[in-house]
C-alpha cells in the first residue's frame, strides 16, 4: 500500500459507554471481532496479522494489522475479495481509543486513494459502529435486569442494613434519581430519601413487571407500587443509564396517568 496516495479520509467519533479496556477486547478477541463484523471474522492482534472480515451477506473482506498499542489504538489496512470498492491492502483504518468521563471515546480515520471509495463508506460505517456500541452493551450489561431488581429491591426493603448491600451491587455512588415526587443526588441522599419512603408508606413494595429493554446502557423497565395490602398504589416506567462499570448511574422514573 502506498500510503502517500491515501490522500481522502472519513472520520468518525463516538462514545461508548464501557472502559477502554473492555472496548480494546473487540479488536484483539476473534470471537468478539466477529460479534460486531458477523460469523467467522477473524483478526490477528500482532503487526503482519491476518484481518478478516465475513458480513453477514457472505461478502468478504480482509486486510492485516499495521501497528496495535493496547489499549489505545490499532491500525489495519482494509480492502474485500471482490477488489471493489477497495482492493485488498487498498485503505487504511486507524481506530483510536481515549478515557471519557461516560466510558470511552473512539476516534475513527479510515484514509483512501480516491473520493468515492471513501463516500461509499460514510454510511457504513455509521452502521457498523452502531452495531459495535450494542455488542459492546450487551455483553457488559448482560445483568440489566439484575440490576433493575436490586434497584427495585432496595425500595422495597424497610431495614436500612439489609437495603445497603442491594444498593452497593447495583447503584453507583454519583446516582441521579428523579421522579414525581423525588430529586435525588448521589447514594448518600438515595439512602435517606429511602428511609423517608418507608416512614411515610410502611409496607410499600415496588415490583418490575415483564422484561427490561436495554440499548447502548439505556434499559427501559415497568413498575407497579403495591401497598402493605397488597393494593395497587401506582404504576410507571423507569428509565435506568447504567454507567461504563455497568452500575446504575441515573434513573427518570414515569408514573402512568390515571384515565
Amino acid at each position: 500500500m502506498n500510503v502517500s496516495t491515501l490522500s481522502h479520509a472519513l472520520h468518525r467519533s463516538v462514545i461508548i459507554r464501557a472502559r477502554r479496556e473492555t472496548v480494546f477486547r473487540y479488536f484483539t478477541d476473534s470471537d468478539r471481532w466477529a460479534a460486531w463484523w458477523g460469523p467467522g471474522s477473524t483478526i490477528e492482534p500482532r503487526p503482519g496479522g491476518k484481518v478478516y472480515i465475513r458480513y453477514p451477506n457472505a461478502v468478504e473482506a480482509g486486510g492485516e494489522v499495521l501497528e496495535i498499542d493496547p489499549p489505545r489504538t490499532i491500525v489495519f489496512t482494509l480492502g474485500y475479495a471482490s477488489g471493489q470498492p477497495v482492493p485488498i491492502g487498498g485503505s487504511r483504518v486507524t481506530i483510536a481509543l481515549a478515557s471519557d468521563p461516560a466510558g470511552t471515546r473512539l476516534e475513527l480515520r479510515h484514509e483512501f486513494s480516491d473520493a468515492a471509495a471513501r463516500d461509499h463508506h460514510v454510511q457504513g460505517w455509521r452502521y457498523q459502529l452502531a452495531v459495535f456500541g450494542n455488542v459492546v452493551a450487551d455483553q457488559l450489561h448482560a445483568d440489566a435486569a439484575q440490576r433493575v431488581d436490586a434497584w427495585f429491591a432496595a425500595w422495597s426493603e424497610p431495614d436500612a442494613a439489609r437495603r445497603a448491600p442491594l444498593l452497593a451491587e447495583a447503584v453507583a455512588k454519583g446516582i441521579s434519581f428523579r421522579d414525581r415526587f423525588s430529586l435525588v443526588e448521589g447514594l448518600e441522599d438515595l439512602e435517606p430519601h429511602l428511609a423517608a419512603v418507608h416512614q411515610f408508606m410502611p409496607g410499600m413494595k415496588l415490583l418490575r413487571e415483564g422484561g427490561v429493554r436495554q440499548c447502548q446502557g439505556t434499559v427501559l423497565a415497568d413498575w407497579i407500587a403495591r401497598g402493605e395490602d397488597g393494593a395497587e398504589r401506582g404504576r410507571g416506567t423507569n428509565v435506568f443509564t447504567l454507567d461504563a462499570d455497568d452500575k446504575i448511574a441515573g434513573v427518570v422514573g414515569l408514573w402512568a396517568m390515571p384515565g
